[in-house]
């Protein structure tokens, strides 16, 4: 039906070009759905490395008073215990959300079958069918899936806690094995590009935890002040999924605004909450960070966007979380090659310097 194309009879360069291409292509998409099979054993691996990258400096500092192994697991239990603080906040305000959704719903669901009577007599039949379907019963289901699963990030943080630190004991042995490889300037540019990457991680989760500790002050303080229940909770969420962007922010935003549509059963006050929590959102991300955060982090949103999506179809939420970081790796590493330095200008949200080793 098709055709036969015979590459032996096109010109040379062409067709190492089309074998070189064909072959990236299936070397991606193969290495794309290995990582997707392989989520269980993968993700933790990622974000042990990432938290290496964190804490090393920490484990270097206490290398040089107490014995190594000493030093790597007061390291690791510093870093499973930020994790822990992290779940802990999550599970703690979405506790509190459903106790006060548990009190309150007798009146609304009231509220909800006179907003369901609403639509109908205005000719909206589906209301019916959808107030089967969603009622407050299902809502609260929701909120306690969502703390349900939760409940399995404690797993999945034990087995980081043992990558961590299997992998803070293997970095000085690693170093040396690179430093001797060859003539040693492959290993050394090695060692050079992991410590550039490593250095930007801190940078971004440096500037991650100041914008998201004023984004939460700023939801707290707005939530407060309009008398929206639960001000405390909405700002620890707001601080806890500031660190996902965009899907993070907008989930910390629609929240609270469904919650004040609900406390004052008025549309008007569900509008002002959603434009008042979107001002504070878009203040702390588009002008205190890019301050913050300098040309370290700088990345371009549409990539930042799609990494996070990207990931988080492969990995979940744990994918929406390292996106980012990964991102900044690959970013790190085209920059530092002239083949794939203009990758890493798309990848940035400014010119990129020139990195490659001299």
């Amino acid at each position: 039906m098709f055709p036969a194309v015979n590459l032996d009879d096109a010109p040379g360069p062409v067709s190492d070009r089309v074998l070189r291409l064909s072959a990236l292509i299936c070397a991606v998409i193969l290495t794309l759905a290995a990582l997707a099979l392989a989520q269980n054993v993968m993700t933790p691996v990622a974000f042990a490395i990432f938290i290496i990258a964190l804490v090393w400096p920490l484990q270097r500092r206490l290398k040089s008073r107490l014995p190594q192994l000493v030093a790597v697991l007061i390291t690791a239990a510093v870093a499973l215990f930020a994790i822990g603080i992290g779940c802990w906040l999550i599970v703690w305000s979405f506790g509190r959300i459903a106790q006060w959704i548990i009190t309150n719903s007798a009146r609304l669901q009231g509220l909800y079958k006179h907003v369901a009577d609403l639509l109908e007599q205005r000719g909206l039949y589906a209301a019916e069918l959808i107030a089967e379907q969603f009622n407050m019963s299902w809502v609260l289901g929701v909120v306690r899936g969502v703390g349900g699963s939760l409940q399995g990030i404690v797993s999945f943080s034990v087995v980081i806690f043992i990558f961590v630190i299997l992998g803070l004991l293997e970095l000085e042995p690693l170093g040396r094995r690179l430093s001797q490889f060859g003539d040693g300037a492959v290993g050394a540019a090695a060692i050079d590009a992991a410590a550039e990457i490593a250095g930007r991680l801190q940078t971004y989760m440096l500037v991650c935890f100041g914008m998201s500790v004023l984004t939460g002050l700023g939801f707290w303080g707005f939530t407060t002040l309009y008398g929206l229940d639960l001000g405390r909770e909405w700002g620890v969420i707001a601080f806890v999924l500031n660190f996902i962007p965009f899907i993070g922010s907008f989930v910390a935003t629609l929240l609270p605004t469904i919650f004040a549509a609900a406390q004052y059963a008025s549309l008007p006050s569900a509008v002002v909450m959603f434009v008042g929590l979107n001002v504070i959102q878009f203040v702390v991300g588009s002008y205190i960070e890019p301050r913050a955060a300098g040309a370290a982090v700088s990345l371009s949103p549409f990539m930042v966007l799609f990494a996070v999506f990207f990931w988080a179809m492969l990995w979940g939420i744990a994918g929406a979380f390292i996106g980012v970081p990964i991102l900044i790796a690959l970013a790190s590493l085209c920059a530092r090659n002239p083949a794939t330095q203009g990758i890493a200008a798309a990848l940035a949200d400014r010119p990129v310097r020139d990195r490659t080793p001299r």
